[in-house]
């Protein structure tokens, strides 16, 4: 841990990208589907990098996606929607409800 980070988040952490939206955060998000199991990986330059079951048709692993980001981030399934990229791996997703910081802070608890 360097100096300039909080004592509360550990390395890889501190690079992810949130950005602070009326009433949420935005983040971008890494999907690798047809993994063996769904999982928050960690941070890839400055993106989260999650593993889904699914496969990327007919919308599978973009549902199951919201799905475990909710779970993770405490949140409605509702209040987690693709902005940018619902059909490439690399998306950007908007979560109403919470803060940088409880973002930040649930997403580090939540891995796995």
């Amino acid at each position: 841990m360097t100096s300039s980070e909080p004592p509360s988040i550990p390395g890889q952490w501190a690079g992810l990208r949130l950005n602070e939206r009326s009433g949420g955060v935005r983040l971008d998000v890494r999907v690798r589907p047809r993994s063996s199991r769904s999982a928050i990986l960690g941070v890839r330059d400055g993106s989260l990098d999650v593993a889904l079951t699914s496969p990327p048709a007919d919308g599978a692993a973009n549902s199951e996606l919201l799905r475990l980001l909710a779970r993770a981030l405490l949140v409605r399934a509702a209040d987690v929607t693709i902005v940018v990229g619902p059909s490439s791996r690399t998306k950007v997703i908007e979560v109403n409800g919470i803060s940088v910081v409880e973002a930040r802070a649930r997403l580090t608890q939540a891995k796995r």
